[in-house]
């Protein structure tokens, strides 16, 4: 079963992140239709900009929990794929 974890940027300019294992392209059809409640209904449109795959459920639900705690910078860096620039933007070495 695959899982992905997908990142939202929201018309707000917030960042949303969560996991599905139905397609993600679907997901987002759903978050932009209003079929869904909660953060994003609210902050339509949103648009995709980054997604990963997972075999495990279990490896999903960590990243995403890792992504949700992440700062803004460190977001926009992972979209980006700028993943050199991730361990200087921890949170604790922004301060």
């Amino acid at each position: 079963m695959e899982v992905t974890v997908y990142l939202l940027r929201c018309s707000d300019g917030s960042f949303y992140t969560r996991l599905t294992k139905k397609p993600v392209e679907q997901r987002v059809w759903e978050h932009n239709e209003g079929l869904t409640e909660g953060y994003t209904k609210s902050r339509r449109p949103v648009e995709l900009v980054f997604t990963e795959t997972y075999e495990r459920i279990v490896d999903a639900i960590e990243r995403e929990r890792q992504i949700k705690g992440w700062s803004r910078r460190k977001k926009e860096a992972l979209i980006r794929y700028d993943y050199e620039a991730l361990p200087a933007l921890a949170s604790r070495k922004e301060r």
